[in-house]
């Protein structure tokens, strides 16, 4: 009898032990949930891009060219005595805007991805577009207008066509390719890749210092540009 009860107090000893066991361990896998999903809610989340800001010292040209020949809708513009500056819609999400300034000049014409020397930046702009028959259509249209555009380039992820607004900006138009999608299954094909990309597609923790502090919703305080003017209820001359 007795050796009975030393084996269930041992057993309920052994029982005990893992139910604390197990309630340590779903306390641990509550936290790690929590946490996994406040670094997700910590990533910030991109939608495209607002705008790219290039320069022209002929708007109506440039006008021409992306409202009258591209198809891009004139969505915004604001100006004063010695600029303008007018954004002109690419999709949903995604709008090119043009500063005009009196005294800017064409840059040199620079084809597509030739490298270059000294101080440089800005290659070219690819806008996408839907499908292979999008490209030939604007290739026809370019051709019918006696503009310069090039046949049209395999890339394996996408197609391209390349040509040169007014401006001499360089400006490519790529359609997907069925069934590759790098966003979804990036690829590394550089064959000598730098230190950092070797790290990964994701981004990488702990190569900046996170906040310490956030900012509260009471001092988020906004200053007044130039653009306020497009939210008020009135259209615009011209509109």
């Amino acid at each position: 009898m007795q050796c009975s009860c030393q084996v269930f107090c041992k057993f309920s000893t052994l029982a005990g032990t893992l139910i604390v066991l197990l309630v340590i361990l779903s306390i641990k896998a509550k936290q790690d949930v929590q946490l996994r999903i406040h670094e997700v809610e910590k990533m910030i989340k991109y939608t495209g891009i607002n705008h790219l800001a290039m320069a022209t010292g002929d708007m109506d040209g440039t006008i021409r060219f992306w409202r009258d020949f591209l198809g891009m809708r004139l969505v915004a513009g604001l100006g004063g005595t010695k600029y303008r500056h007018y954004f002109f819609e690419i999709s949903e999400y995604d709008m090119i805007a043009f500063f005009e300034w009196p005294e800017v000049e064409n840059i040199p014409e620079k084809d597509h991805g030739v490298p270059v020397k000294g101080p440089f930046a800005f290659d070219h702009v690819s806008l996408g577009v839907a499908c292979d028959d999008d490209l030939w259509s604007l290739k026809d249209k370019f051709e019918a207008a006696g503009i310069w555009v090039s046949e049209v380039i395999d890339h394996g992820f996408i197609h391209s066509i390349y040509a040169f607004d007014p401006n001499n900006i360089p400006i490519e138009f790529s359609a997907p390719v069925a069934g590759v999608d790098l966003k979804k299954h990036p690829k590394m094909k550089d064959r000598n890749p730098s230190p950092a990309a070797l790290e990964g597609a994701e981004p990488q923790e702990g190569c900046w210092p996170e906040p310490r502090v956030t900012t509260p919703p009471e001092q988020h305080h906004l200053y007044p540009g130039e653009g306020v003017v497009l939210a008020e209820k009135n259209g615009m001359k011209g509109f």
